[in-house]
C-alpha cells in the first residue's frame, strides 16, 4: 500500500517538474522571439514599412473579394444553389483569418527571424483550421439545401431536420477541428479520439430509431421523392403532404383526417406522387340497348372522340366496342385531361358526360339498363305464350242517354 502511494507521488512530482521545464522553455522562447522581432524592426524599418504597405494591399483585397463573395448570397437568397453556397462560404471568412493570412504572406518576403515566422506559422494553423471548419460546414449545409431544392418558403418544410443536420455537422466539424488545434499545441489526443469514438458508438445505439427515421429524411432531402404541398398516394390513403419532419411527415387525407407516418416507414413502400402529373386518364363505359343499328353503332366510335375533344384540355386515347353484355352494347372510352389539378380534371369529366348525354339523346341512341325477359317452353321446349290464344272484340263505348249502349255494355 505504502509502495503504491510513494509511486503515485512520485509520478505526480515527475509530471510537475515536467511542466516547470516546458513552462520555463516556453517562457525563454517567448523572450527570443520578442528580442528578435524588436531588433529586427529596427534593424530593417524601410523593408518592414514596405511589408506593411504590402501586406495592407494583401489584407484590402482578400477583404473586397469576401465582400463580392457575399453579395452573391444577397443575390440568390431566394433558392440556395452553388451560386449561393459559394456566398455563404465568402460571408463566414473571418477578418482575423485574413490578418493573419496577410501576415503570413509578407513576412515569406521579408527576410523575417525564423521564430517570428514559426510564431506566426503556428497561429496561421490555427486560425485556418477553425477557419476550414468553418467553410467544411457552410459548404455540407449548402449542399444538403441545394439538393433539398429548399427555397425561403420551403424552409419550413423540412425545418426540424435541418436543424438536427446542422447541429450535427457542427458538432463533427469542431469536434475534428479542436482535436487538431490540440494536437498542434502538443496535447496527447489519443484518450479523447478513442473516447469520442466511444461515445459515438454508445449514442448511436441508444437512438437507432430516431438515427433511422434521421436517415429517412436524409433521403428525401437528396432524393425528393415528395415535397411539402405534393399530393400523394401511399398506401390506400390519399392526401396532401402538410409537413416533413424529423421522425415523421403528416399527410393530409382527402376524408379530413391528419396521418402521421415514420420517415423509415414511408420509404419502404411504394407511392405515387401526384403532383407531378402532367395529364390524368379517365375511363367511362357506356352501354347501348341491342336493338341499336349496327350503322349507328358503328358511328359510335368516332362520335364519342368528336365529343371529347370538343372539351377543352380533353384528348381521346382509344374508344371502341369491347364486348357484348348481359343487357347492352357495351363501349369504352379512354381519353386523357392535360391538368395536374384534379379539380380541372373532375369538371372536364363532368362536361364530357353531360356532352355525351345530349348528343345521344338528340340522335336517339339509347342508353342500356338491367332487362330480364321470361321465356315459358312447353313440352317439346319450344318457348310459348304464358297465356291462351284470346280474340280480343272492340266493343263500342256507350254514351249517356243511349239505352241500346247500355244494354251491351258489359
Amino acid at each position: 500500500m505504502a509502495a503504491g502511494t510513494n509511486d503515485a507521488a512520485t509520478n505526480a512530482a515527475a509530471d510537475a517538474a515536467a511542466r516547470a521545464v516546458k513552462a520555463h522553455a516556453l517562457h525563454v522562447q517567448s523572450r527570443r522571439l520578442v528580442a528578435q522581432t524588436v531588433e529586427w524592426l529596427r534593424e530593417n524599418s524601410t523593408q518592414v514599412a514596405v511589408a506593411s504597405g504590402a501586406g495592407v494591399l494583401i489584407f484590402l483585397a482578400l477583404l473586397a473579394v469576401t465582400k463580392f463573395g457575399a453579395r452573391l448570397v444577397g443575390e440568390a437568397s431566394a433558392i440556395t444553389n452553388l451560386r449561393s453556397i459559394i456566398g455563404r462560404v465568402c460571408q463566414k471568412t473571418g477578418y482575423l483569418f485574413l490578418f493573419i493570412l496577410s501576415v503570413k504572406i509578407v513576412l515569406g518576403f521579408a527576410d523575417a527571424p525564423l521564430l517570428l515566422r514559426h510564431f506566426v506559422s503556428f497561429v496561421f494553423t490555427i486560425g485556418m483550421t477553425i477557419q476550414s471548419a468553418v467553410w467544411v460546414r457552410e459548404i455540407v449545409l449548402g449542399y444538403v439545401e441545394y439538393r433539398a431544392g429548399l427555397t425561403d418558403h420551403d424552409h419550413s418544410a423540412l425545418g426540424s431536420a435541418l436543424g438536427i443536420i446542422r447541429l450535427l455537422v457542427t458538432l463533427t466539424v469542431f469536434s475534428l477541428a479542436t482535436v487538431i488545434v490540440l494536437d498542434n499545441l502538443g496535447v496527447n489526443v489519443t484518450g479523447l479520439v478513442a473516447g469520442l469514438g466511444i461515445g459515438g458508438i454508445a449514442i448511436g445505439l441508444a437512438a437507432q430509431g430516431i438515427f433511422k427515421d434521421l436517415f429517412a429524411a436524409l433521403a428525401i432531402i437528396f432524393d425528393r421523392p415528395f415535397r411539402k404541398g405534393d399530393s400523394v398516394k401511399w398506401n390506400n390513403i390519399s392526401g396532401t403532404v402538410e409537413a416533413i419532419g424529423l421522425k415523421t411527415t403528416r399527410i393530409r387525407a382527402l376524408t379530413g383526417e391528419q396521418v402521421i407516418v415514420g420517415n423509415s416507414n414511408l420509404l419502404e413502400k411504394e407511392m405515387f406522387n401526384l403532383a407531378r402529373l402532367d395529364r390524368r386518364r379517365i375511363t367511362l363505359a357506356l352501354g347501348l340497348v341491342y336493338n341499336t343499328p349496327e350503322d349507328v353503332a358503328d358511328q359510335v366510335p368516332a362520335l364519342l372522340t368528336d365529343i371529347t375533344e370538343g372539351v377543352a384540355r380533353c384528348q381521346v386515347v382509344r374508344v371502341g366496342m369491347i364486348g357484348f353484355g348481359t343487357s347492352s352494347l357495351d363501349f369504352e372510352l379512354q381519353f386523357d385531361v392535360r391538368s395536374a389539378n384534379y379539380n380541372d380534371v373532375f369538371e372536364a369529366r363532368s362536361k364530357v358526360c353531360l356532352a355525351i348525354l345530349r348528343r345521344f339523346n338528340a340522335l336517339g341512341i339509347e342508353f342500356a339498363f338491367p332487362t330480364q325477359v321470361t321465356m315459358t317452353a312447353g313440352p317439346d321446349g319450344r318457348a310459348v305464350m304464358p297465356y291462351p290464344d284470346v280474340a280480343f272484340v272492340a266493343q263500342p263505348h256507350a254514351r249517356a242517354g243511349d239505352e241500346s249502349a247500355e244494354e251491351m255494355a258489359p
